[in-house]
Parts: C-alpha cells; structure tokens; sequence
C-alpha cells in the first residue's frame, strides 16, 4: 500500500504548486510531484497500472474526439 502513499503525496504537492505564485516553486514543486507519481505508479501492482492505463487512454481519446467535427466513418 506504499503506492497509494506515494500517489497521495505526488498529487497534494502538485496541488500545492498550481497555488504557488512564483516560478521557482511552482517548477520545484510541479517536478517533486511528477517524480512521486511515477514512483508510485511504479511500485503499484499490474492491475492499478493497467486501470489508469486505461482511464487515461480513454480520457484523452474522449478529449481528443470532443474536437473532431467529421462524422464517424461509414461501414463497407
């Protein structure tokens, strides 16, 4: 359960640096949140990794397809 340890902490510091005002804390703070992240991700079972594989495939192609204005594609 070390993982969600480290999730948690990645993404309170994160939180932390959209609030900071200035450059150098907001870029020390955003890198020391990335890093805890990817630690976390690293350390946490298959399972979870492959759920937020997909979560995240499937946000970004919901996000990608909102700004598509071409119809879906006709069927042979």
């Amino acid at each position: 359960m070390a993982f969600l340890v480290f999730l948690a902490i990645g993404l309170v510091i994160i939180g932390l640096s959209r609030k900071t005002k200035e450059d150098i804390p907001v870029i020390a703070t955003a890198v020391g949140g990335a890093i805890c992240l990817i630690w976390g991700f690293a350390i946490a079972p298959l399972p979870f990794q492959m759920a937020i594989e997909i979560v995240g495939i499937l946000a970004i192609f919901l996000s990608c397809m909102g700004y598509c204005d071409c119809p879906p594609s006709k069927r042979l």
